[in-house]
């Protein structure tokens, strides 16, 4: 059991979401179309949270996460989970909270890269002219993320 990935596929308003868990942390939450069903505490923790979030029930998410990527992808993931239910920030606003504003660019690819969506809610970044900038599972999935949080995309 030590050192396996587990995986367990939900579907979700947004369509079906693959949870990843390697060493009871939630290290994945992807838009994925295999179908996977391992049994695994965290796992269907995960699962029942994120029903949750899309039920309307869950704002903040308690699962315990491990982020496997550089340091600086690692610092910007850890930034993100900061942002609240319901609010947006920038790209620019972002790279100011981790200590550089110039590293904008740099802080888009970190969040594009992040590897557990909706949990770690890069959706909630924009663009600063407020368009609403890209996703990873998609602009659709993006603007349907926002509108369950009261936005207006």
């Amino acid at each position: 059991m030590k050192n396996e990935i587990f995986r367990r596929t939900i579907e979700t308003p947004v369509g079906k979401m693959t949870l990843s868990v390697f060493e009871n942390y939630l290290i994945q939450v992807s838009f994925d179309n295999q179908i996977f069903d391992d049994n695994h505490p965290v796992l269907l923790e995960a699962e029942n949270q994120i029903l949750e979030y899309f039920a309307g029930k869950r704002k903040i998410f308690k699962i315990p996460l491990k982020f496997i990527g550089t340091y600086f992808q690692k610092k910007v993931w850890q930034e993100l989970m900061k942002i609240p239910f319901g609010e947006t920030i920038c790209y620019q606003e972002l790279a100011r909270r981790i200590g550089d504003i110039k590293m904008a660019r740099a802080v888009g690819n970190a969040n594009g890269k992040n590897p557990i969506s909706i949990v770690v809610p890069c959706h909630r970044v924009i663009a600063k002219n407020g368009t609403i900038g890209g996703f990873t599972g998609g602009i659709e999935k993006k603007i349907f993320l926002l509108n369950l949080e009261n936005h207006n995309f």
